[in-house]
């Protein structure tokens, strides 16, 4: 008991006096995940709108696809990303396989059902409740888009909240294509892993510290949207 308090203590002073390895993983960490986060909600939010507002043959089955797709298990996923990048893959000439940027891919294509399935769920809520007065105004479904998604605003970012959670805690798909490699692809919880198999629980609790308050953060941000949209919602009701 004595030690794992003894490792506790090590931990934290890890975190207080700056460790520059420890910091070094978390700006990875944050920097990976947040530019997987914004290419994800560059492709899921238009998607997520066109699979709210669209009437097309195969739109319901599409809408399925994509509710299945945000269950996809990320060791899966790692694995058809580095075939993907790997040399004998068709984008292997980009020579991306164990780099930050394989990783971002990974995690994008994690990122990007749940942001799409969401901001679907979300627009096409207000567009059942404003369509009459859309449609006296003579606007179009496809005209609609850019003002229902700014009226949903608070829930396409809690949409987008989610992404990042699931991003920055996802460690399945990010090690297969990154490697796990130090001082390049070594992420928080990868690094978690390893230090943990390795007996250095000081920098993996430390670690793991972090990547709970980012956990905490992201989770409480994403209920005060939530209660406020609610809150909102009420008020004008």
């Amino acid at each position: 008991m004595q030690d794992f308090a003894q490792e506790f203590m090590i931990a934290f002073g890890l975190i207080l006096y700056g460790d520059s390895e420890l910091w070094a993983i978390v700006l990875l960490s944050l920097r990976v995940s947040l530019l997987a986060v914004l290419i994800a909600a560059l492709i899921g939010l238009p998607l997520g709108a066109a699979l709210a507002v669209g009437r097309f043959p195969g739109r319901r089955l599409a809408i399925v696809l994509v509710n299945a797709l945000m269950g996809l298990p990320p060791v899966v996923v790692g694995l058809m990303v580095y075939l993907m990048l790997s040399r004998a893959g068709p984008l292997g000439l980009l020579e991306l396989l164990y780099t930050p940027a394989a990783m971002i891919v990974a995690q994008v294509v994690l990122v990007t059902p749940i942001i799409a399935a969401l901001t679907r769920q979300a627009v096409e809520t207000l567009q059942a409740e404003y369509s009459e007065q859309l449609r006296s105004l003579g606007v179009s479904r496809l005209a609609s888009v850019p003002t229902l998604l700014w009226d949903g605003r608070l829930a396409l970012l809690t949409a987008l909240l989610a992404g990042f959670g699931r991003a920055i805690a996802e460690v399945g798909a990010v090690i297969i294509v990154g490697g796990n490699i130090n001082h390049v692809t070594r992420l928080m919880t990868t690094t978690i892993a390893l230090e943990t198999s390795k007996g250095n629980l000081a920098l993996a609790l430390a670690l793991g510290v972090i990547l709970i308050g980012v956990a905490i953060g992201v989770t409480g941000l994403v209920s005060l949207l939530t209660l406020r949209d609610e809150r909102e919602a009420l008020r004008h009701a």
